[in-house]
């Protein structure tokens, strides 16, 4: 005879477990499984292009190099043609690389819109957030994990597509090299792009919760995420302190950004640089420089050991823009539905 003991069964009412918010971004996954499939791809052909891209200025450099012909010609009208269609091919590489650093660029503007867009106000549009919501899941939690996909997979992707587009730009032979302090160079090189996509992302998501319309929630999104970049451009010469060369004529290293030059008054005044533009002739442009009293010119500029101060400031701004805008859209959210 044998007795089969079994384990006495819980009394009262049993308490769903929650999701975890690994669960809940699995379902994002899935969700926009299409779009994040596309974009990986996207970026997938975008990294071999670079690398075809490095590959074959390489041969046309070894090719032209065994030539030996003369890029600013003399050696004979054999070379001419040879030397014409080098530097052709050098354009055409340096066109090609500004075409994918300004695709870079745009990539924040992109993602923001996409957050506000299809992952967030589409979800409050349709009413479909009241599935997950009846589920033990937290308005909260549901904001977190549409968020979380995003910053993961768009931030890494990227941020290892500039790395991917800095590695080609230094080994591909070009006419000239950019300078550090270019808008496209600067915004595409170091932390600040990954900067601006994580205050895209969370400017779409505060979009995407107050306005709960797709297409006026992604506008908002473009135009706030625009605007930001846009000001940064302009504005990034002033987020570290200058330095300053001084005298009658300026005589400057190389590789700086000038940020602001002008003229100086025997009392020391700051005079603009076009003071005197307007003048006709060298004459007037001299008595125009004695009547304001010049006595020698300034510049503030910008070494290229300020790279990495500026990009870290501009990074941290970001930062705490990008948190500010993620605090707002949680607040919204809970005077929007508790």
């Amino acid at each position: 005879m044998s007795t089969t003991l079994t384990a006495p069964r819980p009394s009262g009412p049993t308490t769903p477990s929650r999701p975890s918010l690994r669960g809940l971004a699995r379902v994002v996954v899935r969700q926009h499984r299409w779009t994040l499939g596309i974009a990986g791809g996207l970026a997938l052909a975008a990294v071999i292009g670079l690398i075809a891209l490095v590959l074959r200025s390489s041969h046309v450099s070894g090719v032209f190099e065994a030539s030996n012909c003369r890029i600013d010609g003399g050696a004979g009208r054999a070379c001419d043609q040879t030397a014409r269609d080098y530097a052709d091919s050098l354009h055409t590489y340096r066109r090609i690389l500004d075409y994918y650093t300004l695709s870079l660029m745009a990539l924040p503007t992109v993602f923001g819109a996409w957050v506000a867009g299809p992952v967030i106000a589409r979800e409050l549009e349709s009413g479909t957030f009241r599935m997950a919501w009846t589920q033990s899941v937290s308005p909260a939690r549901w904001l977190a994990a549409r968020l979380t996909v995003p910053v993961v997979l768009l931030v890494s992707g990227t941020a290892a597509l500039a790395v991917c587009l800095n590695w080609a730009r230094a080994l591909t032979d070009l006419p000239y090299r950019p300078e550090w302090y270019s808008a496209h160079v600067f915004t595409t090189t170091g932390t600040v792009l990954a900067g601006h996509v994580l205050f895209a992302l969370c400017v779409g998501a505060l979009a995407g919760l107050l306005i709960r319309r797709v297409i006026p929630a992604l506008t908002v999104s473009v135009l706030a995420t625009g605007a930001v970049m846009g000001t940064f451009v302009y504005a990034r010469g002033y987020l570290w302190p200058r330095s300053t060369v001084t005298g009658r004529s300026l005589d400057v290293e190389p590789d700086i950004w000038w940020v602001k030059t002008g003229h100086i008054t025997g009392a020391g005044e700051r005079l603009s640089q076009d003071v005197c533009a307007q003048v006709s002739s060298v004459q007037a442009y001299a008595r125009c420089m004695t009547d304001h009293d010049v006595t020698s010119h300034y510049l503030d500029y910008h070494p290229a050991s300020h790279f990495w101060p500026i990009q870290l400031v501009e990074t941290g701004i970001l930062l705490a823009l990008a948190a500010v805008a993620l605090a707002l859209a949680f607040r919204a959210l809970r005077r929007l539905h508790g």
